[in-house]
């Protein structure tokens, strides 16, 4: 079968803005072929109608086995034997497995219960914008080292009852492992050594968890592998899985929110003068630029068709969620920031049975952390030109690690 030329899905002017290119793509079809920067190619899905379709197609599976030997050369993924011991998580598994291993965390993020941690996390958002320097013009404050990155850990460690001795230990880069260098890739050796400290960190937490009990997700997924309920690996993965991706995508979107704000300052005056505005503008948010922008790895076992594309089995198809959430055949005026925008069925969460578990926490960290910096930051805004801004180069994500900012005089909790 003759196959099309391959798309380039790669450069720091794409990762800047892939917009335009989603606009081509989508005008064009619904599947495209695309290669990724480890050399891998894949299929995109890019449209919200077949978007929606392909995350709940029962044909398509996640499990990495699927995949041929052609994805399987180039792609990004765990070397062994981290592969087995830390990816056979929710994000990797179909069901029944993926079933049963969602069961185990879906009470701990039940929308009801991190609803009633709102106050808590509140006090975690106000503490670290207390610590924050002043920000004259002079000198411009990192909002990723000072909030961004720090206050979605500090959340997750209060949810999943991470010990605090353990969270003050745990390095920022670890959770870059979700974002694999490709097996030919200079800087492989470099990510191997991260993962043997990750490693070693879950250990740590799997023998604190053993030693001191405790009725929290982290302890009955302990006491779950200790009971025969699952396994070494899947408890070790869940652990990873909640640990690495379940802070740095909000993280992330945190930046992209931000830097959408900044470039829409009437937002910024809105959602200052209207509190209540809020959680719909963050809807919103996360529709005009998510933090997920690709969607991982999805397999058919056997040659088919993909909305009119012939797709051979084990070559990996890819959803993009940032330009479903920007067809104009579902959102009006979808390159628009509107915060008006009263129906929002966005796929910044995914879709089907893998649908974030912990969107409802998601959703309030993005409420209070953008609240608290609008409210305690006056004047809050960029101290570069945006087009200076470095965009992260993972294949799947969009957001930035540094987020030079200026502020006013900080202003006092409300409270």
């Amino acid at each position: 079968m003759s196959l099309p030329e391959p798309v380039p899905l790669l450069g720091r002017a794409y990762k800047r803005d892939p917009y335009p290119l989603y606009e081509r793509l989508r005008a064009a079809g619904p599947v495209h072929r695309v290669r990724f920067p480890s050399g891998v190619d894949a299929w995109l899905v890019t449209g919200h109608r077949a978007a929606l379709e392909t995350l709940s197609d029962p044909r398509l599976g996640k499990n990495h086995d699927l995949g041929n030997d052609r994805w399987r050369a180039r792609a990004s993924i765990m070397p062994e034997p981290q592969h087995s011991r830390l990816q056979v998580h929710l994000l990797h598994q179909d069901p029944p497995r993926h079933t049963r291993l969602r069961r185990l965390v879906t009470d701990a993020f039940a929308p009801r219960r991190v609803a009633a941690l709102r106050p808590r996390f509140q006090r975690i958002a106000d503490a670290l914008v207390d610590g924050m320097p002043p920000a004259g013009d002079a000198h411009p404050v990192d909002l990723v080292r000072c909030f961004a990155a720090r206050f979605p850990f500090l959340v997750l460690a209060e949810v999943i009852g991470l010990p605090p001795h353990l969270a003050a230990r745990f390095r920022r880069e670890w959770g870059k492992v979700v974002q694999p260098v490709g097996p030919r890739d200079p800087g492989r050796a470099a990510y191997e050594a991260l993962l043997h400290g990750l490693e070693g960190y879950i250990a740590e937490v799997v023998a604190a968890r053993r030693t001191g009990p405790a009725d929290d997700l982290l302890g009955r997924l302990v006491a779950g592998c200790d009971a025969g309920e699952l396994t070494a690996a899947e408890r070790d993965s869940m652990i990873f899985q909640l640990l690495v991706a379940g802070q740095e995508p909000v993280t992330n979107q945190i930046t992209t929110a931000l830097l959408a704000l900044f470039r829409n300052p009437g937002a910024v005056a809105r959602l200052r003068a209207e509190p209540a505005l809020r959680p719909r503008a963050v809807e919103e948010l996360l529709r005009h630029d998510a933090a997920f922008e690709l969607t991982t790895w999805r397999f058919l076992a056997e040659d088919g068709e993909l909305h009119g594309t012939r797709v051979p089995a084990g070559d990996s198809v890819i959803v993009s969620l940032c330009a479903a959430n920007r067809d104009p055949e579902r959102f009006a005026a979808p390159d628009a920031l509107d915060l008006d925008r009263a129906v929002n069925p966005h796929l910044a969460f995914g879709h089907g049975v893998h649908y974030c578990p912990g969107a409802a926490l998601a959703r309030i960290e993005l409420q209070i952390a953008l609240g608290t910096l609008l409210d305690r930051l006056p004047g809050l805004r960029l101290a570069v030109p945006a087009e200076r801004i470095e965009w992260i180069p993972a294949v799947l994500a969009r957001g930035t690690d540094h987020l030079p900012v200026h502020y006013g005089r900080t202003a006092a909790a409300r409270g």
